[in-house]
């Protein structure tokens, strides 16, 4: 399905997430952070990026793995993304949901 961001009809899937990453880019990002009501800091990039890497390198991503990466803790991670922070951090950082969300 398609759905129009940031000005550009961008594919998504039936739960909203990008289905090519290609057509991420920061302006998808602020638009699709804005709709999860999610102002964007510099952590809040520090983490895109972090997922966006992991995706790039075919590694699972999960709360375990994200609490050992040293990137942010995870009282941090559920205060920047609340209500479902792995879900919606992967949203906003245009990658697929991980296995590990339901």
């Amino acid at each position: 399905m398609k759905k129009i961001i940031a000005n550009r009809e961008i594919e998504v899937n039936e739960e909203g997430y990008l289905v090519n990453f290609t057509q991420w880019d920061k302006e998808i990002c602020l638009c699709i952070a804005e709709e999860q009501c999610i102002s964007m800091t510099e952590k809040h990039w520090e983490v895109i990026e972090y997922l966006q890497d992991k995706h790039q390198k075919e590694e699972p991503l999960s709360i375990r793995g994200i609490k050992k990466s040293g990137v942010i803790n995870i009282k941090e991670f559920y205060s920047l993304f609340p209500g479902g922070p792995l879900k919606k951090s992967t949203l906003i950082a245009g990658i697929p949901k991980p296995k590990s969300c339901i």
